[in-house]
């Protein structure tokens, strides 16, 4: 009995030592091995996941959205950035809204926005724990205050004008849809009013015909903070004092003799002029086309073809070649700006040898200009400016002539003269005239279908280029509509793409499947 009872334990020990043995011998294959080591490796990277999140957490939030929409609504232009890295005053701004409730498309770009700039202060004003603040700063909820305490000057920019909404679906469906985000052009524009004193006046001509500006337009003028008045010269003895720049926009009537001398005077004294021909002949103005030639400018017959530069074959809606510099080249980059129906310029001798005319938009050589009985090849001018200075040299010669009828002897009185010459012409103005020969530059058929062309850059660095220290500051929204990417009409690719891709990789992966089987 003994005997057995040894021979188990024996056993026992025997099976137990082999057991631990098994055990330790299971720990050392290489599949454990294996095992071990990935379980190491996805703990580390679980581990430096969690620290880079933690990290990343303590950055700004304005540096933690990336915008890779199509849309782009969380870019901001060079534009904006070198305004907001230029200012020189306190820029505070009160929201005044909920901030949980907000659209988070609003606070991600503002906060965005304002980390550009250390000069800007951003304050989220609960209006509902705080109805007074709407009071205090007379406005309503879901809006922006935007202040300078500097020039003292305060604006409003409202959500609504942030996220313009469909009022098409709104009313007519029930359904709250969004077509535009303008957060960049609204507060560019509003931090560019209370931050500067500069303001201008625009006067638009009337009655001759005149068409309206778009939508389009008057929106980009209202964000470079520019006054839009019409005026009817007819009805006024003189031009307005506070006119920094006369517009007339595709007039299909000619001026009167009255009308005439007045721009003419307006010029001479060192104004600023800027015209977009019509959809009309030139000879149909005279009047008009007569102070276009004083300062160098002629009308070409017909309308500008142009097989070289034209839009999908059409030979008559054509790409001008651009070459602007200075004020006019700012913020253009594909040089693509598209003409209907445009009738040609030639530039010609000015009435006086202080104008000086320069083309900043012509055709290519290969165009034509079309009547009913001719087609005449050249390149022509569909954009120029012209330029003189006026009232120093003439003060200096009235003012020499002058002293020398009154005393031609006394050297005293020559020296006063020359001095008072010398202040004459520091005080001298330069007129500009700027013509453009399409009116369809800025229509809204062109501007609205091809929003990626550059028409409305183009027309408002001509008009930002007749003021001095003033910089086009005006942005337009961006889409929100859905881009797709389909393929219409894709023949053999759409089959590849749909069948050839899908069936490459299942048979390589039976291919592989298959040879391990066999191995």
């Amino acid at each position: 009995m003994k005997k057995l009872l040894k021979t188990i334990n024996s056993n026992s020990e025997k099976g137990g030592a082999r057991e631990g043995r098994s055990i330790k011998e299971r720990f050392r294959t290489a599949g454990t091995k294996h095992g071990t080591y990935s379980v190491g490796i996805t703990v580390l990277v679980i581990a430096v996941v969690i620290i880079a999140n933690l990290i990343v957490g303590q950055f700004p939030e304005a540096f933690r959205s990336i915008d890779v929409s199509s849309t782009g609504i969380y870019d901001i232009s060079d534009t904006s950035v070198e305004l907001l890295e230029g200012l020189d005053r306190e820029i505070d701004m009160k929201v005044l809204a909920v901030k949980d409730e907000t659209d988070e498309r609003i606070t991600t770009f503002l906060n965005k926005y304002a980390a550009l700039s250390d000069r800007i202060t951003v304050e989220w004003i609960d209006p509902v724990l705080h109805p007074s603040a709407l009071t205090e700063y007379d406005t309503t909820e879901n809006t922006i205050v935007v202040s300078c305490e500097e020039t003292g000057k305060t604006t409003t920019v409202s959500f609504g004008d942030i996220l313009v909404m469909d009022e098409y679906s709104y009313y007519y469906y029930g359904t709250t849809s969004y077509t535009e985000f303008d957060g960049e052009g609204q507060l560019t524009s509003a931090i560019n009013y209370v931050a500067n004193d500069v303001e201008k006046t625009i006067y638009q001509t009337t009655g001759h015909g005149e068409s309206q500006l778009s939508a389009t337009i008057t929106d980009l003028m209202e964000k470079n903070n520019y006054n839009l008045s019409e005026l009817n010269l007819l009805m006024t003895t003189e031009m307005p004092e506070d006119c920094d720049l006369l517009l007339m926009y595709a007039p299909t009537a000619d001026l009167s003799e009255e009308e005439t001398q007045m721009l003419t005077d307006y010029l001479s004294g060192g104004g600023k002029v800027m015209i977009l021909l019509g959809d009309t002949n030139a000879t149909e103005l005279p009047n008009l086309e007569g102070i276009l030639e004083e300062y160098g400018i002629t009308a070409a017959d017909g309308y500008i073809a142009d097989p070289e530069r034209a839009y999908q074959g059409n030979y008559y809606y054509i790409f001008p070649e651009l070459s602007v510099s200075g004020d006019l080249a700012e913020g253009i980059s594909s040089q693509m700006v598209l003409l209907t129906n445009t009738h040609g310029m030639n530039l010609t001798d000015p009435a006086r040898d202080t104008i000086s005319t320069t083309p900043f938009m012509t055709s290519s050589d290969q165009a034509y200009a079309v009547t009913e009985n001719s087609q005449e090849q050249g390149t022509y001018t569909l954009g120029a400016v012209a330029e003189e200075t006026v009232g120093g040299e003439e003060s200096e010669d009235t003012e020499s002539t002058e002293s020398g009828t009154e005393d031609t002897e006394d050297a005293d009185s020559e020296e006063t003269d020359s001095e008072d010459s010398e202040g004459g012409s520091e005080e001298s103005a330069q007129s500009r005239l700027t013509v453009i020969s399409a009116g369809s530059l800025i229509s809204q058929e062109i501007t609205d279908t091809f929003p990626q062309l550059e028409n409305t850059q183009l027309f408002m660095n001509a008009v930002t280029a007749n003021f001095e220290g003033v910089q086009n500051l005006s942005i337009e929204a961006k889409s929100l509509s859905v881009e797709y990417n389909t393929v219409q009409h894709g023949g053999l690719f759409s089959l590849l793409m749909i069948f050839g891709i899908p069936a490459a990789i299942l048979i390589s992966g039976f291919v592989v499947w298959f040879r391990r089987r066999k191995a």
